[in-house]
């Protein structure tokens, strides 16, 4: 899965259905000098967006995880040596003291404050649609981190399906420090995630470290994994390699819904759910013959069927791609 890979991020293919998608940078430290550069989090956006593009045309693409190729960190956080932004859809270089010098760089003095301002959100909005990528993609993401995950890595994983950090991950919603509110993420997911909003405003409040354990006590990981990055992706792959053996159909229904139910009322969940499954339960697929010496259309045996036959015969279960083509 190499032509997947950028300048950025890394794709391969380590198991039959399963992504890995690396943060790249071998030849500097993973902080903001790339993470938060702009070329960085469009490449971030439009890799998700690409693999969304070939799962949708039959690439058979069931979960991905995201970590870092960097040994000894995830994300390190903000480089206060330099902010790049985005205005006018061309970017400036500005040296960075202080919070106060990032507001200062943050008003474009070519036009009035109102055109500026207009600007700078839509930036923000870009930023923040690149960075939930995951959380809208059809197959699961599962995001392993390890050393210090910081300021947007945190946003980072936050939009990802499932969260396993190693023992030796330490986190800090670091914005404050800065001198300005979260913005890509963490305050729009963080709550719901944990459940927990005295510990959301605590954390968010005071830009402090918590532990793997801390984070796992307050649910915004799943698992903790003894060492560090190796220990951890191992971890993931394996848990994405056990979700790619599942059947597609109900996988990616289950996300969909359990997305939905996160945005709605119980009562609309159920109602949705209902109609959702009712079309979802039709797993039998009809497809034209892959030759034309073939005339006889390939029938695919539903998910349900083909997960009985497999535990009656006690075999895996084989399940066919998703994405099938539109008639369209």
């Amino acid at each position: 899965m190499s032509k997947y890979s950028t300048k950025w991020l890394k794709v391969s293919e380590p198991a039959p259905h399963v992504l890995h998608v690396e943060l790249s940078r071998p030849t500097e430290t993973q902080s903001t000098r790339s993470l938060q550069s702009n070329w960085y989090w469009r490449e971030y956006g439009r890799t998700f967006g690409t693999l969304m593009g070939a799962h949708a045309a039959g690439e058979d693409i069931r979960a991905v995880v995201v970590s870092s190729a960097v040994s000894k960190i995830f994300t390190a956080g903000l480089d206060r040596q330099f902010v790049l932004l985005d205005l006018n859809n061309y970017a400036h270089r500005y040296p960075v003291k202080s919070a106060a010098d990032l507001a200062l760089v943050a008003s474009d003095t070519a036009h009035d404050r109102a055109r500026a301002s207009l600007a700078l959100r839509n930036t923000i909005l870009e930023f923040q649609n690149a960075i939930g990528t995951p959380d809208r993609c059809p197959f699961p993401v599962i995001a392993a981190v390890h050393g210090p995950v910081v300021g947007l890595g945190v946003d980072i994983i936050a939009a990802c399906d499932v969260r396993y950090a190693a023992s030796n991950a330490t986190f800090s919603i670091k914005e404050v420090d800065v001198g300005l509110a979260p913005d890509v993420g963490t305050l729009a997911h963080l709550p719901k995630i944990m459940g927990n909003l005295s510990a959301v405003r605590e954390l968010t409040y005071t830009g402090r470290f918590f532990s793997a354990a801390e984070a796992h006590s307050f649910g915004l990981v799943s698992k903790v994994v003894e060492g560090g990055h190796d220990g951890v992706v191992a971890a993931a792959l394996e848990l994405a390699k056990a979700i790619a053996a599942k059947s597609p159909v109900a996988v990616t229904g289950a996300k969909h819904l359990i997305t939905h139910a996160r945005d709605h009322s119980v009562e609309e969940n159920l109602s949705y759910t209902a109609t959702w499954n009712a079309a979802a339960l039709m797993t039998t697929v009809r497809m034209p013959p892959l030759c034309s010496t073939d005339s006889n259309l390939i029938t695919f045996r539903q998910d349900i069927s083909e997960n009985v036959q497999a535990m009656a015969a006690k075999r895996p279960p084989k399940f066919t791609r998703l994405g099938v083509p539109s008639k369209l």
